[in-house]
This record gives C-alpha cells, structure tokens and sequence, in this order.
C-alpha cells in the first residue's frame, strides 16, 4: 500500500529479492519506470525481525565448533541457520541480503 495515496499496489513475486522476508507492515522501496508508471524493482530493508516458529532446543555441550548452528523456521516459512542457544518463540534480526542471522531481538 501506498503510505501517502493509500493505492494499494501489486508486485510480482520475482521483482522481490528475497520474498521469503517479506510480511504485512513491512515497508519497501519501489522503483519505478518514469514513462509508463510500472513498477521495475522492489527493495526490502537490510534487516528485518522475525520470530522463530520452530527450532530444535540447543543441547549443552553440543558445540562441535565455535561457531554452532541449527536449522530455524521463521514465521513467514523460510529456513536459515541460527546460534544453539536461539530458542523457539525468540525474535531475531536477519540480514534479507545474505539471509544470515544477526542477533537476537530482545522485545
């Protein structure tokens, strides 16, 4: 939705880098072709804060490495990689470019 005409506007999927990101009240930015008014790009944020919706819990001394991950589904259904101490229910911060965890969001 437009935030200043209240138009609502719609994008094809494939205009969206990373659409897996995107949720209702997320604002973007769109780029426009002068001419013909049609919409061309569609940018997310850089970073965007979802909740983890599933995950397995992290398990004491299970830290092979120092850099110990499991797999997390967010609330809009992707997958990405987070720390074993982030817990089902938890806010995170994810980068949309890299689709990398940041950190954890603390409400």
């Amino acid at each position: 939705m437009h935030l200043e005409t209240f138009e609502q506007i719609s994008l094809e999927p494939s205009m969206i880098e990373g659409p897996e990101f995107l949720k209702d009240g997320t604002e973007v930015e769109i780029l426009y072709h002068a001419d013909t008014e049609t919409p061309l790009t569609c940018d997310l944020p850089p970073f965007v804060v979802m909740e983890v919706t599933y995950t397995e819990p992290g398990v004491r001394g299970d830290t092979s490495s120092s850099t110990a991950l499991k797999p997390a589904t967010l609330e809009t259904g992707i997958t990405i990689n987070v720390p074993i101490f982030v817990n089902q229910g938890e806010k995170i911060k994810v980068d949309t470019r890299t689709k990398d965890y940041v950190e954890r969001v603390r409400s």
